[in-house]
């Protein structure tokens, strides 16, 4: 018996966190598997796990860079490691983050304690990551493209989260010999395919275990309330439109996007869902205009700091109030500098859900109160539900 457990604490290393949970570290040996992400991937190998990360929104698989890692329990040196592979001792003891968006695994995980920087501290709402940040044990080190190279070394991180997307100024950053790991959570179409990446952070912070229960809960969840619009509603599924005017056109989200996604799994039908493109999308007015008189809810996400109204967007184009959506009040908008969507909307695909099953179908969750995307009220400037959170610049 004592064999045994002393067996169990050697494979586990559980130790109490801050706040008295207990949480595996080193030894955490939880094997990962994947279901919907497809922007990275995991091996098992004798020592090590092999991690490869794509961009998951690539058009052709041949032609798309695979960027290799092989995650090694810290003070291992596992043999056959393949030499195109950068070596990343797990846990890692310090990262950087270059986007808000590759936040929410480590607030979700209790593992923010392994992030020593981050680019930009616009729209935090975490109380612990903006207590880490003023008292100094997060530093900001500056906007893409014009980094604090010398603060990016202080940090001694073990390794810099960077988006493929944005390459501004990361070449410097090479230079220091810092490996750079990129995270596409942001860039998968499916709303568990985002949320699956929980599993990407618990691989770097030795928290795979609960990084699995996590996402299981969450599936759970989502599921659950998928289910709840899933049948005997195809003639009360309301047309969803996305997006507004910026400059001289419409920006959407093509029909095999994420947002797209999550419209239909919320009993809604998405106005370009014959569409192929899972990214964004460039619209002429004229066309949208034409379905405007059709179209039930209108989604909106608003990167203003003053929010947004009904009378403000007739201000800013007066052909918006011939909208259906506009004159009937069906707009859904997710205020971006006053809600929390950036950190963690990505790991709660749960809560999205449930947010536009309840602006579609309020019958369905009566007593619900909506997180990110809410029904915009007829004569207030602010949303139903509406929190009073402030951002910080």
């Amino acid at each position: 018996m004592m064999l045994a457990c002393v067996l169990l604490t050697c494979s586990c290393r559980q130790t109490a966190n801050k706040q008295g949970a207990v949480t595996a570290e080193e030894g955490d040996t939880a094997r990962v598997v994947l279901k919907y992400a497809q922007g990275f991937k995991v091996d098992e190998r004798d020592g090590f796990r092999l991690l490869t990360v794509t961009d998951p929104q690539r058009e052709d698989s041949t032609q798309t860079k695979e960027y290799r890692f092989a995650l090694v329990p810290r003070g291992t040196k596992p043999q056959d490691v393949p030499a195109d592979c950068r070596v990343i001792e797990t846990p890692v003891r310090g990262l950087i983050c270059m986007t808000t968006l590759q936040l929410g695994g480590f607030i979700k995980l209790g593992a923010l304690d392994h992030i020593v920087g981050i680019a930009s501290a616009k729209r935090l709402f975490d109380k612990d990551l903006k207590a880490r940040l003023d008292d100094g044990r997060i530093q900001k080190i500056g906007k893409e493209g014009n980094f604090d190279e010398e603060m990016v070394i202080a940090s001694s991180p073990d390794a810099i989260l960077i988006s493929l997307s944005k390459r501004g100024g990361f070449d410097k950053l090479e230079d220091s010999g810092i490996p750079l790991i990129p995270y596409m959570g942001y860039q998968e179409s499916s709303p568990l395919a985002q949320a699956e990446w929980i599993k990407f952070v618990g691989l770097l912070t030795g928290k795979t275990s609960e990084a699995n229960a996590m996402f299981g809960e969450t599936e759970k969840a989502y599921d659950e309330a998928k289910a709840l619009v899933a049948d005997g509603r195809d003639e009360d599924r309301p047309t969803v439109i996305y997006g507004k005017m910026h400059g001289d056109n419409w920006y959407a989200m093509g029909g095999k996007s994420f947002i797209a996604r999550i419209v239909s799994d919320a009993g809604g039908r998405y106005f370009m869902a014959d569409d192929e493109r899972t990214g964004g999308v460039n619209l002429d007015f004229e066309v949208v205009y034409a379905q405007s008189e059709k179209v039930d809810y209108w989604v909106i996400q608003n990167k203003d700091k003053q929010k947004l109204t009904y009378n403000s967007l007739k201000t800013e184009d007066a052909r918006y109030a011939d909208f259906r959506a506009w004159k009937e009040k069906k707009l859904v908008c997710c205020e971006m500098s006053h809600t929390p969507v950036n950190e963690l909307s990505a790991m709660e695909p749960d809560v999205l859900l449930k947010d536009f099953i309840k602006a579609f179908h309020p019958d369905v969750l009566p007593q619900y109160e909506p997180k990110y995307y809410l029904l915009m009220r007829e004569d207030s400037s602010a949303p139903e539900g509406d929190d009073g959170l402030k951002t910080e610049e």
